[in-house]
């Protein structure tokens, strides 16, 4: 089986509240809060070390059979620049996030996470993602 390592869109970084274990690595947050100041319509976010999906691909991979992952709630705050570029790029509303918390391992798991915290994907994980847009992520082949 392949697996591909996707570098999600950053759109905004860890806000004031976050709370993170940074004793291992990769730090490991007890409570996140995400500053959004760039999103452009994406449905996969990624921020060292964490990373968010909308509602609408938390609700399908929750219904599919993946595993490896667990959905979280996480503090959201849009900065006046996120406010802009949404308006400008006629979003509409941001839209519910769920923070992706990855239990599996890169290159195993049909969701993984590497020793960098980044998302390693099966293909079979890689068709459910590509129904959603992730034109601000970059795919390559995971190499492991």
């Amino acid at each position: 089986m392949a697996f591909h390592l996707i570098r999600g869109d950053a759109a905004g970084d860890l806000g004031d509240n976050t709370d993170l274990d940074t004793s291992v690595h990769p730090p490991q947050a007890r409570h996140l809060h995400f500053a959004v100041d760039a999103w452009a319509g994406d449905d996969l976010i990624e921020r060292f070390p964490v990373l968010l999906v909308t509602d609408r691909l938390a609700a399908a991979l929750d219904a599919s059979e993946l595993g490896s992952f667990q959905l979280r709630d996480v503090e959201i705050t849009v900065e006046p620049e996120g406010s802009e570029l949404i308006e400008e790029l006629g979003l509409g509303a941001l839209p519910a996030f769920r923070w992706l918390h990855v239990t599996g391992a890169a290159g195993r798991d049909d969701i993984g996470t590497d020793a960098q915290a980044s998302l390693v994907v099966s293909d079979t994980a890689l068709a459910v993602l590509r129904e959603f847009n992730l034109d601000g992520s970059d795919i390559d082949n995971y190499e492991g």
